[in-house]
């Protein structure tokens, strides 16, 4: 899959940037980056290139240094560029790796690759890096897969549950679950062997508790992960009420932008009209729709009314609107009993057209008429966006509890764990009948499915399989 004698090439850096990264990683890295670059005469690279060692024709870096020089581009055209260089085994890939980062053209930037290239060195494949940073052991298959999570995160909370993927957490939870297991079994085969013998090595009872124990830990484990997911798959967050209730103006003002058109005329939006809503510690897609009516007057509003009932009905948490400046909410609470969403946020409007003290009598009355807590809001002054927000947040968006659900989770180990939690369950069953012969085939089986997420040796496919994923020069 990947000749790790070659060295290899990428921009490792996204398009469009003032700053471009053009990493390397191999044998002849060190060699290379002597004959296209200049290095600047100072202390500094005195103290770290000596002449006539083996690892190179002409230096071996002895630390991971930042080095001012010139790089020739092409033929006679030289830039200023800064080469950061780490030396193996100390690096990220565990072979030399510099990385040349000048501010240049892109049409440069792709001559300075071809430079390299003709001197030998190799495109790398997507994820390629990576790889080799898992092939030479400095990482563990799930810290290699975390790498992509981070790259690919889309928010707070998915960054910090990569981030704990790659610190290990994963594979510390599946050594332990694992090890685990293998306890519970080598115990019930102990039984099993002496069975002829009045010594009981574990209680049909005790098993059980630790199987238990452990379906909890994976289950814990699947029920709060963080995919990091496309924009299809975030958490959805209607907005409900009245036609007229100020559904549109707060779309708006959460998005920061002007999503939806916002009139005076009721029926203004028709269709579901959606944003994405980003905040340091979510993201999620916020969508607003057609009011609500108690019977749809024409088939359009039934067409429209239909659509936005079952746009609702979908989401992970629904804001209903209800206009502070109607003299009744009587209505509005009939509203509310067409749609049957996960969560329910209560959501007061307007609150700038009241004065405070009208303001507290209007929400003591709403707070009667439903029986729920209401926050008030001005799209046009911005009250009570910052409770809202925190409030969409603790709903809407499922923030992990325990220290083994603090992780993100690629379909492989989704995988794993969900057959491991399967396996696991048919031999809880199975010692509760008694039937310890087929507990234990069942205890092995989970093992084996715990032990794909960091399984030894992996096939060269399933390789291929997880990096290629990866964009190229990560």
């Amino acid at each position: 899959m990947y000749n790790l004698s070659d060295t290899i090439v990428a921009v490792s850096s996204p398009s469009g940037g003032v700053r471009s990264i053009v990493r390397l990683t191999g044998p002849q890295t060190l060699a290379v980056c002597v004959q296209i670059c200049q290095f600047r005469c100072d202390s500094s690279i005195r103290n770290h290139v000596t002449p006539g060692l083996d690892r190179g024709p002409k230096s071996e870096i002895r630390d991971s240094v930042i080095v001012p020089c010139l790089v020739h581009i092409d033929g006679d055209l030289a830039i200023d560029a800064h080469v950061y260089l780490f030396f193996a085994p100390h690096s990220y890939t565990g072979e030399d790796v510099a990385e040349i980062h000048l501010y240049a053209s892109s049409c440069l930037v792709e001559a300075l690759v071809q430079n390299l290239l003709a001197r030998g060195l190799r495109p790398a494949g997507p994820g390629e890096f990576t790889a080799r940073a898992y092939l030479n052991g400095k990482l563990d298959l799930a810290q290699a897969e975390a790498v992509n999570e981070i790259i690919s995160s889309s928010n707070q909370l998915q960054l910090e549950a990569a981030e704990r993927l790659l610190s290990g957490r994963l594979t510390k939870a599946a050594d332990e679950i694992h090890a685990a297991l293998l306890d519970v079994l080598s115990l019930i085969e102990a039984g099993l062997d002496f069975s002829g013998e009045d010594i009981e090595f574990i209680s049909a009872q005790e098993a059980a508790q630790r199987l238990t124990a452990i379906h909890q830990k994976l289950e814990d484990l699947l029920a709060g992960s963080i995919r990091c997911e496309t924009l299809v798959d975030l958490p959805a967050v209607g907005i409900a009420g009245a036609p007229n209730a100020g559904k549109s103006s707060l779309l708006n003002a959460l998005l920061g932008w002007e999503r939806s058109i916002v009139s005076p005329q009721p029926k203004t939006t028709r269709d579901v009209l959606s944003g994405v809503l980003t905040t340091e510690q979510f993201q999620c897609v916020l969508f607003d729709c057609a009011g609500l009516l108690p019977i749809a007057p024409s088939p359009l509003d039934e067409l429209a009314q239909h659509a936005a009932v079952e746009a609702l009905g979908h989401c992970a948490a629904v804001l209903f609107c209800v206009d502070l400046t109607k003299p009744n909410p009587r209505e509005d609470l009939a509203l509310r009993a067409l749609i049957q969403p996960r969560h329910v946020i209560y959501v007061a409007t307007k609150s700038d057209l009241l004065p405070a003290e009208e303001l507290a009598r209007k929400l003591a009355d709403l707070e009667g008429v439903f029986q729920a807590k209401f926050l008030a809001t001005s799209a046009k002054t911005g009250q009570g966006r910052a409770e809202l927000l925190t409030a969409i947040a603790q709903s809407a968006i499922r923030h992990p509890q325990s220290a083994l659900a603090s992780v993100a989770l690629t379909a492989r180990h989704k995988q794993a764990v969900t057959e491991a939690r399967e396996q696991v369950a048919q031999a809880l069953a199975e010692v509760k009948r008694n039937n310890e012969e087929v507990a234990v085939l069942m205890i092995r089986a989970a093992c084996q499915a715990i032990s794909q997420i960091e399984q030894q040796p992996l096939d060269e496919q399933v390789l291929d399989r997880i990096f290629r994923r990866f964009c190229i020069g990560k």
